[in-house]
C-alpha cells in the first residue's frame, strides 16, 4: 500500500461509528426528557412553597385575628354576669324615689354605687342599650309586648322594661322594651 492511499473502511468499523451516533442520539434524548422532567418538578415545587407560604400567611392572619377576638370579646361572660346586679340598682333607686327622707342617702350611696359601676362597664366597652323613642330595631330589641298608641309612629318603642349591652359592638343581652303597634 502506498502511503497516500487510504485504506476502505472496515465494514466492523463503520458500524461501530454507527453505534456510536446512535448512542449519542440516544443519550442525548435522554438528557433532553431529564431535564424537561425537572424542570416540571421545579415548577410543581415552585407552586408547592408558594402554596405552603400563602397558607402560612392565612394561618397567622387568623390566628392573629382570633387573638384579637379573644381579647376583645373576653369580658362577655363577666359582663353579662354583672348586668343584673346593674339592673338591681337600678330598681333599688326607683324603689327608693321620692321616698322619705331617712331613705336618701342610702338612696344617693346606690346611685353612686351604679354610676361608678356603670363607668367600669363603659371603660371595657360595655355600652348601654336604652332604645326610648327609638324605632324598634329586632338586632337590639327584645319586643315583649305591643301597644295601640296613637301619638307615636308604629314600631316605636314606648317602654323598656330592661335596658340592653353590648360588648364592643356585639350584642351581649338585648333591651326588653314595648312596641307600638
Amino acid at each position: 500500500m502506498d502511503g497516500g492511499e487510504q485504506s476502505p473502511a472496515s465494514p466492523e468499523a463503520e458500524v461501530n461509528a454507527r453505534d456510536i451516533a446512535n448512542e449519542e442520539v440516544v443519550e442525548e434524548d435522554t438528557l433532553e426528557s431529564e431535564l424537561e422532567t425537572l424542570q416540571a418538578d421545579l415548577a410543581a415545587a415552585r407552586d408547592a412553597a408558594l402554596r405552603a407560604q400563602a397558607d402560612a400567611q392565612n394561618i397567622q392572619r387568623r390566628a392573629e385575628l382570633d387573638v384579637e377576638k379573644a381579647r376583645k370579646f373576653a369580658l362577655e361572660r363577666f359582663a353579662s354576669e354583672l348586668l343584673p346586679v346593674v339592673d338591681n340598682l337600678e330598681r333599688a333607686l326607683e324603689a327608693a324615689a321620692g321616698g322619705e327622707e331617712a331613705v336618701r342617702p342610702i338612696a344617693e350611696g346606690v346611685e353612686l354605687t351604679l354610676k361608678s359601676l356603670i363607668s367600669a362597664l363603659e371603660k371595657h366597652s360595655v355600652a348601654q342599650l336604652d332604645p326610648q323613642g327609638e324605632p324598634f330595631d329586632p338586632n337590639l330589641h327584645q319586643a315583649m309586648s305591643m301597644v295601640e298608641n296613637r301619638e307615636v309612629e308604629p314600631n316605636t318603642v314606648i317602654a323598656v322594661m330592661q335596658k340592653g349591652y353590648t360588648l364592643n359592638g356585639r350584642l351581649i343581652r338585648p333591651a326588653m322594651v314595648m312596641v307600638s303597634k
